[in-house]
């Protein structure tokens, strides 16, 4: 039993009886990026924490670069620890690419979920005839480049980028060392995977009440982006936040504790 729960370095905390909540971190992030939120949700929900296998303080000998390949192996790893805590009518709040992993999770295993919150969620970063994503082709293959070539560089120039908020440097301090102290080949992997990932036919199988949260001026996932989630998502409420970047529960944490609670209230 214990070998899931230390695989994804699981922490439980809150009212046992309490409606779960499974927060899940982002590209070269880890389950510390939700301390300013998931506090105070503990009061009365049961809260659950965990690392991505090859983030944070997983289990790095359980990365599998065949499994971890596709998005499809963190979700297949969601389920377990879902199965694993035994929970059902979980709400999932997945931030980034794990906005995704939670569409897969909830696909391959839809009675164990109840609701989703995609905290700027991107289906596709490649744009594509009329879909914006973001990016060009060009783009991705240059970030991607530039990540095999210097995964230390990459991390110190993309990680203000991705944050935003130039205000508070150190919060971008913050991404650079959590991007720094993931392993580089996985890391490199991670990014491939999510960056080259199209997730949009996934978007309609939804069947769950589902947030989009959409920060203003977020570099990685634009409001069109975000916009189009929603439209896809069949049951799904969007809410524009005024934070500023792609990480709003460390820039803005009160403004997306906020709009979580407000939705799973609403």
């Amino acid at each position: 039993m214990g070998n899931v729960v230390a695989r994804n370095a699981v922490r439980v905390s809150g009212v046992a009886e309490g409606r779960p909540m499974l927060f899940v971190h982002g590209f070269g992030c880890d389950q510390a990026m939700w301390r300013f939120v998931a506090p105070d949700f503990e009061v009365d929900h049961r809260v659950v924490l965990l690392d991505l296998v090859g983030s944070g303080r997983s289990d790095l000998s359980a990365y599998d670069p065949e499994k971890y390949n596709s998005l499809r192996g963190y979700a297949e790893d969601i389920v377990e620890v879902c199965r694993e805590l035994e929970l059902t009518d979980v709400v999932l709040v997945g931030h980034s690419v794990s906005a995704m992993i939670g569409v897969l999770a909830c696909q391959r295993a839809p009675e164990l979920f109840g609701a989703l919150v995609m905290v700027g969620p991107n289906p596709r970063y490649v744009d594509d005839g009329d879909y914006v994503g973001g990016f060009s082709r060009t783009d991705i293959a240059g970030l991607l480049d530039a990540l095999d070539a210097n995964h230390l560089g990459w991390s110190a120039q993309m990680a203000p980028v991705i944050m935003g908020n130039p205000e508070h440097p150190e919060l971008a301090d913050e991404l650079t060392n959590s991007f720094c102290r993931t392993d580089p080949g996985i890391a490199a992997q991670f990014a491939r995977v999510t960056f080259l990932s199209d997730n949009r036919v996934d978007l309609p199988t939804v069947s769950v009440p589902t947030l989009v949260l959409q920060c203003s001026e977020d570099a990685i996932a634009p409001e069109v982006v975000g916009r189009f989630v929603a439209e896809h998502v069949p049951d799904s409420v969007f809410t524009q936040l005024e934070a500023t970047g792609h990480v709003p529960h460390l820039s803005a944490p009160e403004e997306t504790t906020a709009a979580i609670r407000a939705f799973l209230t609403g």
